[in-house]
């Protein structure tokens, strides 16, 4: 398990860079599974480094899709969130943070109108527009498609969009894909409401 202080959520990538020696280890031996994949929660209270966190009980399953060491010593890894995971037990750390989970699917297999899907789509473009002009990054959208799995597509508009880690973690953890999109236009027009009562000071 890798606890962040920000939650990762399916189809977001999660750049890391290793240096502590127990999370060295964990992703060597990570890669030596058939499927090289670690849990990532968020720490609700406490710091990455040092131990002594609390640690969210919800997380998602991130799969290693590129990892190479740097020169001095560093292990750079490129991971993707793929599923959702529930953390029953942590166990003691030894060496690196370990605990029994289970995947964690949508409560109900929800549809999704194709059309109201990109209706948010295009509203997190927009927000993300207004976003940008205040100096937040800008939103590459060329390459991005929208699963045809409302659940998995739920998730990757949470991972697209110009929200605080609060509302992604509270997105994570919603039981199904309709109540989690429209968590998410109301985090998008608060977003939107506060970015352009700054653009309008400006």
């Amino acid at each position: 398990m890798f606890p962040l202080g920000t939650p990762l959520v399916p189809g977001s990538l999660l750049p890391l860079q290793i240096f502590e020696p127990r999370y060295q280890q964990m992703m060597s031996d990570v890669l030596e599974a058939i499927d090289p994949e670690f849990g990532v929660v968020l720490i609700e209270r406490g710091h990455e480094v040092g131990g002594g966190d609390i640690r969210s009980m919800a997380g998602t399953v991130a799969r290693i899709v590129e990892t190479q060491v740097a020169a001095d010593g560093r292990r750079m890894v490129l991971a993707l969130g793929i599923r959702r995971l529930r953390v029953h037990e942590w166990l003691p750390d030894a060496p690196y943070p370990i605990a029994l989970v289970n995947d964690w699917p949508d409560k109900s297999l929800v549809e999704i109108d194709s059309a109201e899907a990109s209706r948010l789509f295009d509203k997190v473009i927009e927000v993300s527009s207004l976003f940008e002009k205040l100096g937040g990054p800008p939103l590459r959208v060329a390459d991005i498609e929208l699963s045809t799995d409302a659940s998995f597509a739920s998730f990757q508009l949470v991972a697209l969009a110009p929200i605080g880690p609060a509302d992604r973690q509270r997105l994570l953890v919603c039981e199904d894909a309709a109540r989690r999109l429209e968590l998410l236009e109301s985090a998008l027009s608060d977003v939107e409401a506060a970015c352009r009562f700054r653009l309008q000071g400006e």
